[in-house]
Parts: C-alpha cells; structure tokens; sequence
C-alpha cells in the first residue's frame, strides 16, 4: 500500500510539472518563500528572524567587489572573468538588498574568530566549487598575509587558514547519491549515499544539486538509474531528482547531530541561456551588464524548487534553507558568458567576484544571526 501511495504522489507531482506554474502549485501553504512546515525544519523566515533576507533588490554599491581577483590565489580559471577578458565590471558593483533590514557586511575577522579552529565543508558539484572559491576568497582579502595550504585528493579539495586553523573543503559531487561504474555502465543509485563519510565531523556543511540532473544525451553522465533492484534506463528528471533529495534528506537525519553542525541547502542555481526567461527572446546571458531589476521573474520559479521545499518541510533534523533561486534570477548579467578558462559560453556558473559572493554574505548572516 506505501509503494502505490508514493506512485500515486509522484505521478500527480508529475502531471502538476507539466500543467502549473511553479508559484501556483500551493504545495507549501500561501508564503512561496516558506519552506516548511515541519517544527524541526527551518524555513526562510526562521532562519533571518523577522526578516526575509530572499526578497529583497540588487543595489549599486561602489564599495564593491569584495576583493581583487587579481589578488585571489583561489579562483578557478572557469570562474576568473576578467583575467579571461571580459571588457565590463559593473556586475561587480551590485549588493543585495533585502527589502525589511540590512544584511551586515561580511568581515573576514569576525568570521575568522568565531570559526577558528573550525570546519565547514561545500558538498556539491561545480556551482559549490564557484561558492568555495568565493568564500575563501573573501576571507583572503582582509587577511592576505596569513599563511594558507591548497590540497587537492579525487573529490576532495581544501583550504587551510593556517594561523587560524580554519579550514574550507570542497567535496565534489555532481547528484550527492551515488554514481557507481557497473558491469552494464555507470549507473546513478538514488538511494545510495557511500561518499557520506567524508561529510562527517564538519562544523557546517553546505550542500547544492540540481545543475546535473537536467542533463541528457552526451553530456550526461550516466547511463541507467538504479533504485534498490530495479535499474532503469531513464526516468522523469523531477522524479529522479526528488528520490535522489530524500536519500540525502535520510542521511541528514541519521548522521548529523545539530549540537555539532549546522547544515544548509543552497536554492536552485538559475541559468540565463534562453532571454525569454526575462522577456528578452532573442537574447542569452551573452552582452548582459545590468540585472533585471523587476519584481517578478518572468520565467516564475523553477520546478526544482518545488521539489527542494518538499523534501525540507519532511526532514526530521534542522536544515538552513539557503533560498537564493530569486536573488539569483535577476543577475542575467553575472555569468562568464565567453569569458572562461574552460568553456565557450558558460550561462550557467558565475564570474568572481559576483553572484556567489552574496551567496556567502547570507551565509555569513545566518551563521552569526
């Protein structure tokens, strides 16, 4: 009787993807920026007080960016936008400006006492690499003398503040569940979490997916979805993407203890290939140099939301809800666009200094909040 309930559910979860707009599913209750209603998760407003740090503008501030990139020994190449020639920096120059209080502006000190000694670990794929990188160089900027180490093993990559021991990690995982080469190929397990021992013993953890599930044909990187004994050679993206979510949301609540570490989610990272999304048809992210700066985001939000929310307002053990899909939206004009060390057009990660700076500024608000 479960199995068909759960069948049941997903086949409406998906039947409603294909007939409703994301902000018209009331899957969650009237607030569309509320991610919970489970007591022990924690939703958007909880988690800032009684201010909504995800609504909010991009303002110009010319106090920004927040550090040289040209000073930054921790910036990919993928990710490096003026090193790769692009001509225009008053992307740099935008903050985020929640609309109900002011967000304290990030200070690499405070940050650097309060986590001395400590660890916090970005788990994800390159988009938690884009945010790894920016976190460690805010800190850099403010400290640039202070020695520090860079290690790279297979999927793990670190930072150490030497004279403060804090240390930043980096474990590279494109779904968070498992992808294991098979006999028959490799095959994605979206309930099988194996890499979790890694994530252990961290003071935070950060955690992000969503980029590569949407992949098909050859860039995707497996070739069968598994789950218990049935492998399956595709599967509804939005389904897959659900089931991979709660094995991960099952492994929160049996390994992490909230005493030892807070845990965040960080929202779905947007791209800007197609400019219909902003009302702009003909156009990509490619030229872009402003934000958008209405209210609402004409392309509404994104399926793979829903399914993030549904899954925190069912997890047992606390978790941040790190909600920038919105914020992130409206900067069209923060991508490397052609301006990468590795790929041609690239509307999907972020240049540094940029976008993922203010990921970490709310970070760095919740965490001293």
């Amino acid at each position: 009787m479960g199995f068909l309930l759960t069948a049941l559910f997903l086949s409406l979860f998906v039947l409603f993807f294909h007939q409703t707009n994301a902000e018209d599913l009331n899957l969650f209750g009237n607030n569309a920026t509320t991610t919970a209603t489970n007591t022990s998760s924690y939703s958007v407003r909880k988690l800032a007080g009684r201010c909504n740090l995800f609504r909010g503008k991009w303002v110009y501030d010319a106090s920004y960016p927040l550090y040289d990139p040209s000073t930054c020994p921790f910036i990919d190449p993928q990710f490096n936008c003026q090193k790769y020639g692009r001509p225009d920096s008053l992307y740099q120059k935008y903050r985020w400006q929640p609309f109900s209080c002011s967000i304290p502006r990030f200070n690499a000190l405070d940050f650097l006492a309060k986590y001395k000694g400590k660890k916090i670990m970005f788990v994800g794929d390159s988009l938690s690499l884009n945010q790894f990188n920016s976190l460690a160089c805010m800190i850099h900027s403010l400290v640039p003398k202070t020695r520090t180490t860079f290690t790279k093993n297979g999927a793990l990559s670190t930072v150490t503040f030497q004279d403060y021991s804090l240390q930043l990690f980096l474990y590279r995982t494109a779904y968070l569940v498992d992808l294991d080469h098979e006999q028959i190929g490799k095959v994605l397990k979206i309930d099988s979490i194996k890499s979790g021992d890694a994530w252990r013993g961290m003071n935070v953890l950060v955690f992000n997916t969503w980029h590569w599930w949407t992949h098909t044909g050859v860039a995707q990187p497996w070739d069968y979805i598994q789950e218990g004994k049935k492998v399956y050679k595709d599967m509804n993206r939005f389904i897959a993407f659900y089931k991979g979510l709660t094995t991960w949301a099952r492994w929160v609540n049996i390994n992490v203890n909230p005493a030892q570490t807070k845990v965040f989610f960080v929202g779905i990272s947007p791209v800007h290939y197609e400019g219909r999304d902003w009302n702009q048809p003909t156009r990509s992210c490619k030229s872009e140099t402003q934000p958008f700066f209405g209210l609402k985001y004409p392309a509404g939000t994104p399926m793979a939301w829903v399914v993030v929310n549904k899954v925190l307002s069912r997890i047992k053990k606390p978790v941040y809800f790190l909600d920038v899909t919105t914020l992130s939206q409206y900067r069209k004009d923060a991508h490397p666009e052609g301006y990468s060390g590795v790929m041609e057009t690239d509307c999907s990660h972020w240049c540094l200094p940029g976008l993922p700076d203010t990921w970490n500024v709310l970070l760095h608000a919740t965490l001293f909040g």
